[in-house]
């Protein structure tokens, strides 16, 4: 799809009767008189029409927006989601709200009632002393900051916040305290659903 500037030219035409000695003059006369308004043209006067094209460009239909797909258990996931409201609500599974807690251009998008609804803890935020502060319940995504919306990660950001997030973590309660630890590689689920195979049927001896 590509999108076209086409320049319309009308021309409006129209013969006036003026005394003069020469033609100069007579130009002259109906070129102040022009000039005062005293001929104003309108769509009576209309004699002809032009339509001529004078730049193109490409379209490129939006796909979506590249983000990061963060889901307990799970090593993050490079994703393409729809920009409506509603997109952001599947991938999460609820309501949604967002915090920036890092200097890049970046936001995590997550369940709001994730921790009142008990959804498992899924990955620490942590201060520059590497201190957790707070833990995001629930699937989250990853996505670039814009200056009025959300946007598609950059290849760099999408890699570096993959490395951040990469190991799913285990929250693990100590008293009053949650210990948090990283998730052996064994044990970490597959986002891609495992094939089952059917036992060896037993044969007769």
């Amino acid at each position: 799809m590509k999108k076209f500037d086409v320049e319309i030219t009308e021309t409006l035409q129209r013969t006036v009767s003026v005394e003069a000695t020469t033609r100069e003059e007579a130009e002259r006369i109906v070129t102040e008189a022009w000039n005062n308004e005293d001929y104003v043209l309108d769509s009576n006067d209309f004699v002809d029409v032009d339509f001529k094209t004078v730049g193109e460009q490409e379209l490129f239909k939006a796909k979506g927006l590249d983000a990061l797909l963060v889901q307990p258990g799970m090593y993050p996931q490079k994703v393409t989601i729809g920009t409506e409201l509603k997109d952001y609500q599947d991938a999460v599974c609820g309501t949604i709200a967002a915090s920036y807690p890092f200097d890049d251009p970046v936001a995590i998008v997550y369940n709001d009632e994730g921790k009142l609804t008990g959804l498992p803890l899924n990955r620490a935020l942590r201060d520059d002393h590497g201190q957790m502060y707070d833990a995001v319940a629930g699937t989250f995504l990853v996505v670039g900051n814009g200056e009025e919306d959300f946007v598609s990660l950059s290849p760099e950001l999408a890699q570096k916040y993959e490395k951040h997030f990469h190991q799913p973590e285990a929250f693990i309660k100590l008293g009053k305290r949650l210990l948090v630890v990283p998730v052996p590689d064994e044990a970490v689920q597959s986002a891609e659903p495992k094939a089952h195979t059917k036992p060896p049927a037993e044969h007769d001896r």
